[in-house]
């Protein structure tokens, strides 16, 4: 049975849905940085834009992924000092992953919660070694939706706590102007369960620039 697109009059009785008749909007080279708390979405965004070929799966360069690539699924620092080790070891493979792309004139999208000034400001001190852009896109769900979206996934890495006081960070220390002020050349929210919007429709409303490495290099 053929698939029939989401934005087809065939769907949603009969019509498109309005918010898949806006054009995309396109995403410069250089540094993507997600923003929002655990559960907010950004995952699932990203998977939809790998799913779409929207983009290659190596310009997602995510702190999760490098965690338990390098420590495994299950492991849990025996200490503070130990656990600030592990975060020390995985942000600084993940700038240097990032820092390949930049230097080779590709894409990067930075996957993490970033909700505090200071985890943007070293990010954003990466781009600038490049010269490259840096566009945020802010996953910002109410709360009500977010630990909605927490119970669901079943994270036992976080408490609805920790969760909440994620969302709190970001509320307060991510608004688009601060966003802006801090040297993001563009803020954009990514809609999701407040706005009826899988993540493949919000996958949809965006289009990036050279996030693959070229034929022959």
């Amino acid at each position: 049975m053929a698939l029939v697109p989401e934005n087809s009059p065939d769907r949603a009785g009969g019509h498109p849905r309005p918010h898949a008749l806006a054009p995309p909007i396109r995403i410069p080279v250089g540094l993507v940085v997600l923003v929002g708390p655990p559960a907010s979405g950004k995952t699932s965004f990203v998977r939809a834009l790998v799913e779409g070929r929207r983009i290659e799966a190596e310009a997602v360069v995510s702190s999760d992924e490098i965690r338990t690539e390098l420590f495994g699924a299950s492991a849990e620092p025996a200490d503070s000092d130990a656990a600030d080790a592990a975060d020390a070891r995985i942000f600084e493979e993940r700038d240097r992953r990032i820092a390949a792309r930049l230097a080779d004139g590709l894409s990067a999208i930075a996957e993490s919660t970033n909700v505090t000034p200071r985890a943007r400001e070293r990010l954003i001190g990466l781009a600038r070694r490049f010269g490259a852009p840096v566009t945020v896109l802010r996953f910002a769900p109410d709360v009500a939706d977010l630990l909605q979206q927490y119970t669901e996934r079943g994270r036992t890495d976080l408490t609805a706590a920790d969760v909440r006081a994620y969302a709190a960070v970001m509320s307060r220390d991510a608004g688009a102007d601060r966003l802006r002020a801090e040297g993001a050349a563009a803020v954009h929210d990514v809609p999701g369960r407040r706005q009826a919007v899988t993540p493949g429709e919000a996958a949809a409303r965006f289009t990036f620039a050279l996030l693959c490495r070229p034929p022959g290099r």
